[in-house]
């Protein structure tokens, strides 16, 4: 399901006797598009704010991303079954809070899926379902069990040959976190970092009402089936209901089980709102690989963050605490 940000504009006005402005700017980061707003007091201001921004997820995509072979993840993944890997705390930080996540999920997030054979394809070239035998040996390296950390050195080892770790799924949200924090910590009063979904808002608009973030019904594209108003928060999505093949008449989606190594079922998306979107993506994922019952029972544990969930029998299922209406019909 898409997040969007509705009616943004570029914006001046008047705050108190101070003159505002809002701006934003879409660039390439982390493979994928970012969206980053900002209101200031002037365009001078907003213009360096945001490339402050850009250059702190630059920053971070330098660290982290195991496609860039001069990353501290690509060496810990390089040298896989060999030795540990000393990274800068701020890796070893986010490592651990990723094995948290796989720990508390018992594996359904894993970051290690990162090794995982890409034997799914959801482009349109598969024509037949992969064997048993296939599936099975498409998860043989992963495992986060075998991801060992040391404080006392700040070293990543990976214990198999073959082992990958990945933030494919969290490294966005840390990424639009990191930018909002510096942000904040320079006085910026108001803006959104937008990784491709994973967002972190901050402040309120130029006209001081709260952000409008719409969520996109998986089953009519032009219609919304709930609008967030937002304020210092962040919002994620995982969905499942635009990649997919069916065999059989069974539907298999994009979002793989890395204990399994079969695509997840149950549910078409995942919503959760809360202080982080990096956490707030961590349970997006491991909810679309638990399924309903599993996933409300993990959220239980932690009241700060609200879900809205969708099955693929078109049931909405919201928390206690997700506080904004949801269409009631979604086809």
């Amino acid at each position: 399901m898409k997040i969007k940000l509705l009616s943004l504009l570029i914006l001046v006005g008047c705050i108190g006797a101070q003159a505002q402005v809002q701006l934003h700017r879409a660039v390439t980061l982390m493979g994928s598009r970012f969206d980053i707003t900002i209101v200031a007091v002037d365009s001078a201001k907003a213009n360096q704010s945001i490339s402050e921004v850009v250059s702190e997820i630059d920053r971070i995509e330098r660290l982290i991303s195991d496609w860039r072979p001069d990353s501290q993840i690509s060496e810990v993944n390089k040298n896989a079954g060999v030795k540990p890997v000393k990274v800068d705390r701020e890796v070893f930080e986010l490592t651990q809070r990723s094995l948290y996540f796989s720990n508390l999920t018992k594996g359904a997030f894993d970051i290690s899926y990162a090794a995982m054979d890409k034997i799914w394809r959801f482009d349109g070239s598969m024509k037949q379902m992969p064997s048993d035998e296939e599936i099975k040996q498409s998860v043989a390296n992963v495992g986060y069990q075998n991801v060992v950390l040391d404080s006392a050195n700040c070293t990543i080892f990976l214990r198999k040959v073959g082992m990958k770790i990945g933030f494919g799924a969290t490294g966005k949200g840390y990424a639009a976190d990191k930018g909002r924090a510096l942000m904040q910590a320079k006085g910026v009063k108001a803006g959104i970092v937008n990784a491709s979904g994973d967002m972190s808002t901050w402040g309120s608009q130029l006209n001081g009402k709260p952000w409008l973030i719409g969520l996109t019904n998986p089953f009519a594209e032009e219609e919304n089936i709930s609008v967030l108003k937002l304020n210092t928060e962040a919002v994620v999505t995982s969905g499942s209901y635009e990649k997919f093949v069916m065999f059989g008449g069974k539907r298999y989606a994009h979002i793989i089980n890395p204990v399994t190594g079969y695509p997840a079922s149950g549910l078409i998306s995942a919503t959760v709102v809360g202080p982080s979107a990096e956490q707030a993506n961590g349970f997006s994922t491991s909810i679309m690989v638990l399924g309903k019952d599993a996933g409300i029972d993990l959220m239980k544990q932690f009241p700060a963050y609200a879900y809205l969930l969708i099955t693929d029998q078109v049931e909405v299922i919201k928390s206690p605490n997700f506080k904004f209406k949801v269409k009631k019909r979604l086809k």
